[in-house]
C-alpha cells in the first residue's frame, strides 16, 4: 500500500511540474529554471515507473509463491494417514533435538528450512531478513549442535533415521 501512495505522488509531482513547465515557458522564464524543473519532472517519472516495476515484480513473486504454496498444499492432502503420523512423529523428534541444542527460535527455523533443503538466500526470502542473519544464525545452530556445516547438519538427522530403518529390515 505504502509504495503505491508513493508512486501516485511521484506521478502527481511529474504532472504538476510538468504543468508548471509548460506555463513557464509560455511566461518566458530564464531558460535554466526551465530546465531545472524539467529534470524534476524527469526524475520524479523515472522514479514512479521504477516503483510500480518493482511493485509488479514483487506481486509476480508473491503469485509464484502462492502457486507452489498451493502445490505444496496438494501434495500434503495427498499424503497417506500413516506418511502423516510418520512425518509428525520425525518433526517432533527434530524439535526436540533442537530444544536439546538449546536452538534460539531464529536458529530453529533456520533448521528446519535448511533440513528442507533451501538455500541461505531462500531462507532470508521466505522469513524476510537478511542473508547474511541467516548465516550467522546457522552458524550458531552447527556450533551448539557441534556440527561442521548444513550437510552434516542435514546428514546427523538423515543417518539416524537410516540407521533405524536398516536394522528393522535386517534378520
Amino acid at each position: 500500500m505504502k509504495d503505491k501512495v508513493v508512486a501516485v505522488v511521484l506521478f502527481v509531482v511529474m504532472i504538476l511540474n510538468c504543468f508548471d513547465v509548460i506555463t513557464d515557458i509560455h511566461l518566458g522564464v530564464p531558460l535554466w529554471h526551465i530546465l531545472e524543473e524539467s529534470l524534476i519532472v524527469l526524475v520524479s517519472g523515472l522514479c514512479a515507473v521504477y516503483v510500480v516495476f518493482e511493485m509488479h515484480q514483487r506481486s509476480q513473486k508473491l503469485h509464484g509463491i502462492a502457486a507452489r504454496l498451493a502445490h505444496a498444499d496438494q501434495e500434503l492432502k495427498n499424503i497417506t494417514e500413516d506418511m502423516r503420523v510418520a512425518r509428525s512423529q520425525y518433526s517432533e523428534v527434530i524439535h526436540q533435538q533442537f530444544k536439546a541444542w538449546a536452538l534460539t527460535e531464529g536458529e530453529q527455523q533456520v533448521g528446519l528450512l535448511l533440513l528442507k533443503g533451501l538455500s541461505f538466500k531462500e531462507i532470508a526470502e521466505v522469513r524476510n531478513t537478511k542473508e547474511k542473519t541467516v548465516r550467522q544464525q546457522a552458524s550458531g545452530l552447527y556450533a551448539k549442535a557441534g556440527l561442521e556445516g548444513r550437510h552434516e547438519f542435514s546428514a546427523w538427522f538423515l543417518e539416524d533415521f537410516l540407521s533405524h530403518s536398516q536394522a528393522q529390515e535386517a534378520p
